[in-house]
C-alpha cells in the first residue's frame, strides 16, 4: 500500500507539473507576442492588432486543483506509513 501510494502521489506531482507547462504553452503561443510572426500581418499598409483572448481561469483552477490533489496525496502517505511496520 506504502508504494502504490508514493507512486499515485509522484504520478499527480508529473502530471500536474506537465500540465501546468503545458498551460503555459496555450497561453503564450495564443497571447499577443504571435502578431510578430504572422505573414499576411508584416503586409505594406496592414495593421495587425490583438484585441482578446478567451477566459483561461478555468484551466488556472484545474492545475490548482491538480496540485492539491497532489498534496492530499502527499498527506495520505503519512498516514499510510504509520499503519506499516517500518515505523514503531
Amino acid at each position: 500500500d506504502l508504494a502504490i501510494t508514493v507512486i499515485i502521489a509522484f504520478l499527480w506531482l508529473v502530471s500536474t507539473s506537465t500540465w501546468a507547462k503545458a498551460l503555459a504553452n496555450i497561453k503564450m503561443s495564443t497571447g499577443a507576442s504571435i502578431i510578430p510572426g504572422i505573414q499576411s500581418c508584416k503586409a505594406p499598409g496592414t495593421t495587425c492588432h490583438f484585441v482578446s483572448v478567451t477566459s483561461m481561469g478555468t484551466l488556472n483552477v484545474s492545475v490548482v486543483f491538480g496540485l492539491l490533489n497532489m498534496v492530499l496525496w502527499g498527506g495520505n502517505i503519512w498516514f499510510v506509513y504509520k499503519d506499516t511496520n517500518l515505523h514503531n
